[in-house]
């Protein structure tokens, strides 16, 4: 599935609070084939609502989706699952961006 993305020229890239190191292992791990950023500080949740507050111990699992100005086009907070959520995605960046 991440072929389809790159087709489309979407970057994907996932955000933890996670320190570097724990990131880079787990992306060894599982062959992730996009970028994760550490989110030790939260201003990413924070900003994009994946956290409510600095003391937040996980961010909520959420998705959004930006234009190349870093535009929100869509968010997606609710019912974000591992399974279904990627092809959701794909079918409105197919939408959004074309074939």
């Amino acid at each position: 599935m991440y072929d389809d993305f790159q087709a489309l020229d979407v970057q994907i890239v996932g955000v933890s609070f996670d320190a570097v190191a724990q990131l880079q292992y787990w992306a060894e791990q599982e062959s992730f084939q996009f970028e994760l950023w550490s989110d030790t500080n939260k201003s990413l949740a924070l900003h994009y609502g994946a956290a409510s507050s600095p003391n937040a111990w996980v961010a909520d699992r959420i998705s959004v989706l930006l234009d190349r100005n870093g535009e929100v086009l869509l968010t997606y907070m609710d019912n974000v699952s591992v399974g279904t959520h990627p092809k959701e995605v794909l079918d409105d960046c197919r939408i959004l961006f074309g074939e």
